[in-house]
C-alpha cells in the first residue's frame, strides 16, 4: 500500500468541515485547516471550481443566460458566486430585467438592493458592467 493510500484508509474523506479528535476544524483527508489553511494554488483551484459551478447554475435556471454578452454573463456568475443561487432568485425584478434585455432596468435593481448596501463598490462596479 502506498502512502497516499493508507493515509486515504486512514483518514478517511469529508468534503465537508468537521472536528477531529483534536477539536481542529478539518477537511478533506484529514487537512486542519486552522493551523495548516489553504495555499495560494489551492486557493485557485477551488475559486476556479466555483466559477464553473456557477457557470452552470446560470445555463440551467436562466433560459436567457447564452444569449448575454461576456460581461452580463460575468455579472449574473459573480452574483451567484456571491449571493448564492437561492438568494439570486430573489432578485425578481432583476431577473425579469434580464429576460427582457431591459439592462438599464438591471443595473437599476441591483443598486436597489440591501446586497448593494452590503457589498457598495462590488455593486456599483457591477450594475456599471451590466449597463454596458
Amino acid at each position: 500500500m502506498t502512502l497516499e493510500e493508507s493515509i486515504k484508509r486512514h483518514e478517511g474523506l469529508r468534503l465537508k468541515p468537521y472536528r477531529c479528535t483534536s477539536q481542529k476544524t478539518t477537511i478533506g483527508y484529514g487537512r486542519n485547516i486552522e493551523d495548516v489553511g489553504i495555499n495560494k494554488t489551492e486557493a485557485l483551484f477551488m475559486l476556479n471550481t466555483d466559477i464553473e459551478n456557477c457557470k452552470q447554475e446560470a445555463e440551467m435556471n436562466f433560459w436567457f443566460y447564452e444569449n448575454l454578452n461576456q460581461g452580463r454573463k460575468d455579472v449574473v456568475v459573480e452574483m451567484i458566486f456571491n449571493l448564492g443561487l437561492p438568494r439570486f432568485l430573489k432578485f425578481k425584478k432583476l431577473i425579469i430585467a434580464l429576460e427582457d434585455q431591459e439592462w438599464d432596468n438591471a443595473a437599476d435593481e441591483m443598486l436597489d438592493s440591501r446586497w448593494h448596501v452590503q457589498v457598495g463598490q462590488r455593486a456599483v462596479t457591477l450594475s456599471n458592467k451590466m449597463r454596458g
